[in-house]
């Protein structure tokens, strides 16, 4: 079983979609992408979960990322489930549903929660950058609902780290401040940025760039 960290190079894959075969390295591109699974199709935390993403695509499309979701479920069960998510939340759902019932995707990026009484996948999200590597991994137990928007503040928080030598404090929204890496020593962040705040000598802030 494939044990990853963070920082690891996403593994790649091809597999059947609903829409259509994909190499995900291929499919993603340059783009952000996050990859999360579902333990099944025709499940009622799963249908508002897919719909809430689905309702979030415009979110998704500004920060240049790309979402594909996961079960072990068929092409041809995603197709006929795919309605009743529309129908839910009254959004298309435009984005890839990968089809893995012979659990080769599942186990590449160990989705798989034994002693679960069957070999679904859990709730797992991974969010993987430009370069393909993973930047979060996140697992929720199948009965627990995830929190997209704490997702995509992550992944807010995570293009905002690449932006500069920058670290995000507890509870960190678009538009609060952020902290100035201590790979930068206090002078040299003073004459970097002219707003710096020095709270504690460890502790730095500077106003947001970029968001």
């Amino acid at each position: 079983m494939t044990c990853l960290h963070l920082g690891d190079t996403a593994p790649d894959f091809t597999a059947p979609t609903s829409e259509g075969e994909i190499s995900f390295h291929e499919w993603k591109g340059d783009s952000w992408a996050i990859l999360f699974s579902h333990p099944a199709d025709f499940t009622p935390v799963c249908t508002t979960e897919l719909g809430r993403v689905g309702l979030m695509s415009e979110a998704w499309a500004r920060r240049n990322t790309k979402v594909i979701a996961l079960s072990v479920d068929s092409v041809e069960d995603h197709h006929r489930w795919k309605p009743d998510i529309e129908d839910v939340v009254h959004t298309s759902i435009d984005y890839p549903i990968i089809a893995d019932p012979d659990k080769k995707v599942a186990e590449l990026y160990d989705m798989i929660h034994p002693g679960e009484g069957d070999a679904s996948s859990v709730r797992s999200v991974f969010i993987i950058d430009p370069a393909n590597r993973i930047r979060l991994m996140m697992t929720y137990p199948k009965s627990a609902g995830r929190n997209f928007d704490e997702i995509l503040r992550v992944l807010d928080a995570l293009q905002m780290n690449d932006l500069g030598p920058f670290a995000t404090p507890a509870d960190w929204q678009p538009g609060d401040r952020v902290i100035v890496s201590n790979d930068i020593p206090t002078e040299e962040a003073k004459q970097r940025f002219g707003d710096l705040e020095v709270v504690k000598p460890y502790l730095r802030y500077t106003a947001s760039t970029g968001r």
